[in-house]
């Protein structure tokens, strides 16, 4: 971190910032989202590129009314939704 960025980050109470390696898609719960999206696509063939965008919009769709499936890929990155404590 810069030093510019730690000084904006130390005027600023609220903000809590956790530093993480620079590539990490195993904690960033989109990935796990795109992942399932894919697994449901593996074996079709889409002849036009509108169809396959409007499968995709079914499928994340589909997802948002399956709040545990969503619960599960953030849950799976191991972070918590939680409050950090303060130091």
């Amino acid at each position: 971190v810069s030093h510019v960025m730690r000084e904006l980050i130390a005027e600023r109470d609220w903000l809590t910032v956790f530093l993480l390696p620079a590539y990490s898609p195993d904690l960033n719960p989109v990935e796990w989202v795109w992942a399932h999206v894919k697994r449901s696509l593996a074996n079709l063939a889409v002849v036009a590129l509108d169809r396959l965008e409007a499968l995709v919009r079914n499928r994340l769709k589909r997802l948002q009314y399956r709040p545990e499936t969503l619960d599960g890929f953030i849950a799976g990155t191991g972070l918590t939704l939680d409050d950090p404590a303060s130091p």
